[in-house]
């Protein structure tokens, strides 16, 4: 079934993650406004700005989460300059996708922000509360979560478009876990290499990827605190964490070094396409699934309101009652599909949706599905896509153990290609970008930042 109405993303992590990602690094003002006139630019971003209080705040914010391990932190110039380059890409990418057409509207900021709200199990007074107490303005806060969402749909838009997954590949991964369920927990430490790198600049980032190793086998910094202060890895400040992996996930060539590895141990450096990395082996599981795998799936009908740049929450929400009190009146569902839904794909079976899984349609719809009884139809459910009008048909215990398996390994397969190709999407836009840094080291050039400083090594 083809459910472009859904508001759950396609190969993409939930955006309440990314949302409660912006105050461990941004502090809620990425992008402040009323600021004091004394201050300074940090660096220009094409048509943009990133301030000197913008970079403070979210340096300060680094600093707190290692309050009492700063010795893990990188020296100061580097650590600026790390968090100013995210801040970079962040600017880029907002510029993208709204270039793009991407947009998003207030009642998905309110929504998003209650969200994360409720997630930390405080109101939204609370909340705005805990980000005055943090020294940030509430519409600085608001303005960072209405970024993150249009970065969220971004990278949404960008996996519809450039990632996909063929049967084969589902049939060859779902053959090469017939006999193994194993996850791998992995670390690593970057170590970049330029396209089309000099003789010298191999030979140098080869003596900086052996210093580091050198440094964690002494056992004078550990993995974390290395991939922090060393690592050229987006995920740096993160201690290099890639998270649990299937082998399906693993590049083919590292994949066999991680079946004969121990928990803890580090890889010798290994050089790939993008430089040279220490990978290490955190922890082992197994997932594999056995038995049947009993759900509730629903069946259910629908008429769909969109909300666009040409119609307003208000105006979707007010027909979306007024249909509504139609049906409630007498009028046939699925005459009323036929004549207002905007929902093309179900449009031409009366709304019908066919079988499904609570969230497979997003939280928000499922959530309205499961609390209706049989035949009931529910009032207008707001979602991503606009306002739903929503009748339940039936529900039924279905065991979805081989449809799991396959979805899941559908995932695993685009997660990692959708890795791959958005990390070359960035580097590419971040290439074609103007910086121009007011601030730090190279403020008086236009140009990436500077390799990190090496570690000092017995060997010089």
């Amino acid at each position: 079934m083809n459910k472009i109405f859904a508001s759950r993303p396609l190969l993409a992590s939930p955006v309440l993650a990314s949302l409660l990602a912006v105050g461990s690094l941004f502090g809620g003002a990425a992008y402040a406004q009323d600021t004091q006139p004394i201050d300074r630019i940090a660096a220009v971003v094409d048509e943009d700005v990133i301030l000197k209080t913008e970079l403070d705040r979210a340096l300060a914010n680094i600093l707190s989460q290692y309050a009492g391990r700063s010795e893990q932190l990188p020296p100061r110039d580097v650590l600026e300059r790390q968090v100013l380059e995210r801040l970079i890409l962040v600017k880029i990418q907002v510029a993208q996708a709204l270039g793009t057409g991407v947009r998003v509207g207030d009642p998905e900021v309110e929504q998003a922000i209650a969200g994360i709200a409720n997630s930390n199990r405080i109101s939204v007074d609370q909340l705005r509360q805990q980000v005055a107490r943090d020294g940030s303005s509430f519409a600085d806060f608001r303005s960072s979560v209405r970024d993150e969402l249009l970065i969220q749909r971004l990278r949404q838009r960008f996996a519809q478009t450039r990632v996909s997954v063929s049967d084969a590949e589902i049939d060859a991964a779902l053959a090469a876990q017939a006999n193994s369920g194993t996850q791998y927990h992995l670390a690593h430490i970057l170590i970049a290499l330029p396209e089309g790198a000099t003789p010298e600049q191999i030979a140098t980032a080869q003596k900086k990827v052996d210093g580091v190793k050198a440094l964690i086998d002494k056992g004078e910094m550990d993995f974390n605190a290395a991939a922090v202060r060393y690592s050229d890895s987006p995920n740096a400040l993160e201690g290099g964490d890639l998270g649990w992996r299937s082998m399906d996930e693993i590049p083919a060539a590292f994949a066999e070094l991680m079946r004969k590895m121990t928990p803890g141990q580090v890889t010798e450096p290994l050089r790939g396409a993008s430089g040279f990395q220490l990978l290490k082996l955190v922890e082992v599981r197994d997932a594999s699934q056995s038995g049947p795998k009993m759900v509730t799936q629903y069946h259910a009908r629908h008429i769909l309101i969109r909300t666009n740049d040409n119609v307003s929450d208000a105006q979707a929400k007010a027909k979306a009652d007024t249909l509504r009190a139609r049906l409630a009146g007498g009028a046939k569902f699925e005459d009323v599909v036929k004549e207002s839904s905007e929902d093309l794909t179900s449009q031409t079976k009366g709304g019908d949706l066919g079988w499904f899984m609570q969230d497979e349609f997003g939280p928000e719809f499922g959530g309205a599905v499961a609390a209706l009884a049989d035949n009931e139809i529910s009032a207008p459910v707001r979602t991503q896509a606009g306002y739903h009008i929503v009748q339940r048909l039936g529900t039924r215990q279905s065991d979805v153990s081989d449809q799991s398996k396959r979805a899941q390994v559908q995932e695993t397969i685009g997660r990692r290609k959708l890795e791959e190709e958005w990390n070359r999407f960035l580097r590419e836009k971040r290439g074609e970008a103007y910086v121009d840094f007011r601030i730090g080291k190279g403020s008086e050039q236009n140009n990436p930042p500077a390799e990190p400083a090496k570690p000092a090594t017995s060997g010089g």
